[in-house]
């Protein structure tokens, strides 16, 4: 090859080659510049596979515009049929290269961890996993940037078939414990892959290094690797502690995403700054260098003689959580995760691993009448110990003083900072009245049900704490959002709800235009009733602002980013989501369906399942499961997902739709017809969506039917319209002139 031109570019000199490609330094004679040509092996031009996923190499790469990632010019053929691609050349060397030479220093290695996080990070923003991150893959140019390298086994939303072949891909040495047994992965395997590397930079072995490659591949998955210290004596327990979290063999447990990685790595790096000595035998870390305060507020005891008193103790570690997290120094747990151990007794322990916390606030409540005796204690997850108790004996009327004391003791024993605007939000109360304030929990309880009834008896309550209070903005804001639920979730129809929502959810933002859950209820008309989604995102975003720790303010800003065709984002703030409510049925299934929307069919599969095991009464994912296994062709496996819950008296029919659908798309034409006419039939009891119908007269290739069901969606404004755009039931309609029109019609014309 030396000195041959392929198209415009003459070949200088070979510089290496990997599992997916020979790289050369070219000349380009038209911009007289050097590059880098990456040819497939000749050996492998005839695997269709191996050059499916190196186009995929250069469309990832070059869809990133980062610069802690490697430059691709184009994708091109030479005359003999070699595929290469043309990519920028650095002067430099691998990290590879340099760890050999021995351990970088401290503050090196640090800041190599810190730009391949940060290009990590644009990369899982767009969907794209890389799946191979290590030393031979990170070239450091002379200037000191990092560049991340061959994307080859990039996994690029919506292609996960691709891996699909009994091969396992990637580097033994640097896979993830899901990697190495198979299992769908997603971002966080390229985390695990980073604390390998960061453990190699600070140590200069491997921490999982073996003789022969099963014997490593055991190491992954069941072993401990040594500390570092014991290599490097007197390093930092902060690097230690950032790089054990970044290899946790459970993804849930590492970080969540490479940016909190980044923000860790950051601050430590400003610890080492303000030091003199900038390269210590050993320190202790600076509190600037210290891991976030954490921690998750359990559902406290009821020790009532009433256990319909429960409501009163579940509100009183609610509110709790909703004042702690007002602050941006305190990562606190979404409810609907801590809440999961209800009743469980737990060790704190076995809580703080599972929800990643350093503590964890229990109580218990006593009310007989108008007295309370509360008690509280903040528990330190590491050993178990009381960090904090106090006892309260006081009356209904001293609630809100009790509940400021409580935040405020451990606020301070977690020495987190109180300053600005995170003051005014920690201290605010939405009520003064006892009486409302307790209705409003009682509402609070039942719209948790997320149940028709519940949703109703929701609303009863609010209205009653209202009439105690008439500028009680929030029990108006959660009105509106039991309405939009009603409305969202099909228990009632659009024109039923929509309008009872808006009215209530203006009164609340009348009240106080700072209430995020006033933006999200509007937020969730203006996406789910008027399809108004310039609207929509506006509210969303301002409820993000107003509150950037709510679970259910990320999971529900991904459905309206993917419902727009932006599954990048959606898929970034589901995983937000998620790390806040890591243990959350509602928020792991909202994770699931964005998985699903963006086509990333493997993972929302594995997420699909892990949601029906944390709650198998749960109904939704059962459908969603099914038409994720549709979508990869594994239609016996979408069937055994609904077949059996086609019964159920609240989804029986959501249910037989999928089936449907399922049957419709698997060429059993005849059991999706039969299936078409039971859900034409009226029905008062259960009536069924136009969506669902469309849906299935789509599977069977009825695009013309499937259009006129839609448009009947769009003249009853059925919630369901949200999602058409990103939904991949309607790929074979994407170029059907009616469907075009229809999107048009819906603001989602391109």
């Amino acid at each position: 090859m030396i000195g041959k031109t392929i198209s415009h570019y003459k070949i200088l000199e070979r510089l290496g080659e990997g599992g997916m490609g020979v790289v050369y330094r070219a000349l380009d004679t038209r911009l007289d510049r050097d590059v880098a040509l990456k040819f497939l092996p000749p050996d492998l031009t005839s695997d269709l596979e191996a050059k499916e996923r190196f186009i995929h190499e250069a469309k990832a790469a070059s869809s990133l515009d980062h610069q802690s990632v490697c430059t691709v010019y184009e994708i091109a053929e030479s005359e003999d049929g070699q595929m290469f691609i043309a990519m920028a050349c650095y002067g430099g060397e691998t990290l590879r290269t340099r760890i050999q030479r021995g351990p970088l220093k401290i503050t090196e290695a640090v800041d190599v961890a810190t730009q391949v996080a940060q290009g990590l990070a644009k990369a899982h923003e767009r969907g794209i996993v890389h799946r191979d991150i290590k030393p031979a893959n990170i070239m450091a140019t002379n200037d000191g940037t990092m560049k991340i390298l061959d994307f080859g086994l990039a996994k690029l939303a919506g292609k996960s078939n691709l891996t699909r072949t009994g091969r396992t891909l990637g580097t033994i040495a640097y896979m993830s414990p899901e990697q190495v047994r198979g299992e769908a992965v997603d971002h966080r395997t390229d985390i695990w892959s980073l604390g390998i590397t960061l453990y190699e930079m600070l140590t200069g072995v491997s921490p999982f290094e073996r003789e022969y490659e099963a014997a490593v591949m055991y190491s992954i998955l069941n072993e401990s690797p040594q500390p570092m210290s014991s290599f490097r004596p007197g390093l930092a327990d902060e690097l230690q502690r950032i790089t054990d979290r970044a290899m946790a063999k459970t993804p849930d447990e590492r970080y969540q995403t490479a940016l909190d990685l980044k923000d860790d790595l950051a601050a430590y790096a400003r610890g080492l700054e303000s030091t003199s000595s900038l390269e210590p035998p050993s320190r202790k870390p600076s509190v600037a260098a210290e891991a976030p305060a954490s921690v998750a507020v359990l559902p406290f005891a009821n020790l009532s003689a009433d256990p319909e008193q429960d409501y009163f103790c579940d509100g009183m570690a609610e509110n709790i959580i909703d004042a702690l997290a007002q602050l941006k120094d305190l990562r606190v747990v979404a409810r609907t995760s801590s809440f999961s151990f209800k009743g469980r007794n737990a060790d704190v322990r076995e809580i703080g691993r599972k929800l990643n916390v350093k503590s964890v606030v229990e109580g218990s409540v006593q009310k007989a009448g108008n007295r309370l005796r509360i008690t509280v204690q903040l528990v330190s997850v590491t050993d178990g110990y009381h960090l904090w108790s106090e006892k309260y004996d006081r009356t209904l009327e001293d609630i809100f003083a009790i509940q400021d004391e409580i935040s405020l003791a451990i606020v301070d024993k977690l020495r987190v900072r109180v300053l600005g605007t995170d003051e005014a939000r920690f201290k605010k109360r939405y009520t003064e009245n006892p009486e409302a304030y307790n209705l409003y929990l009682k509402g609070r309880w039942f719209a948790e049900k997320m149940t028709e009834e519940g949703l109703h008896k929701a609303i009863d309550y609010f209205r009653q704490a209202i009439a105690r209070d008439s500028g009680f903005a929030l029990a108006f804001a959660s009105i509106a959002d039991a309405y939009v639920s009603l409305g969202a979730s099909g228990f009632m129809p659009r024109e039923a709800v929509y309008a009872w929502a808006r009215a209530e959810v203006e009164k609340a933002l009348e009240i106080d235009r700072t209430l995020a859950e006033a933006h999200l209820a509007l937020a969730g008309i203006k996406f789910w009733f008027d399809f108004d989604w310039t609207a929509a995102e506006r509210e969303f975003l301002q409820a993000v602002t107003l509150n950037p720790y709510s679970a259910d303010v990320h999971h529900q800003y991904a459905h309206l980013l993917a419902g727009t065709g932006r599954a990048g984002e959606a898929v970034t703030h589901m995983r937000r989501a998620v790390e806040l409510g890591p243990v959350s049925v509602l928020t792991n299934s909202c994770a699931s369906q964005i998985m699903y929307l963006a086509r990333m069919y493997d993972e929302a599969i594995e997420q699909f399942k892990k949601t029906i095991e944390m709650d198998p009464g749960f109904q939704s994912p059962y459908s969603w499961l099914a038409m994720a296994y549709a979508q990869t062709g594994m239609y016996a496996e979408a069937v055994e997902a609904v077949r059996e819950r086609t019964t159920h008296p609240r989804s029986g029919k959501t249910m037989k739709a999928a089936l449907g659908y399922v049957y419709a798309v698997s060429g059993r034409q005849g059991e999706a017809r039969q299936i078409l006419d039971e859900l034409k039939e009226p029905s008062e009891r259960e009536p069924v969506a136009p969506y669902h119908i469309a849906r299935i007269h789509a599977g069977l290739g009825e695009k013309e039917l499937a259009i006129e069901w839609l448009g009947k969606c769009l003249e009853k404004r059925d919630p369901s319209l949200a999602l058409p755009k990103a939904d991949p039931v309607w790929d074979n309609l994407r170029d059907d002139p009616g469907f075009i029109d229809f999107l048009k019609k819906l603001g989602l014309g391109t």
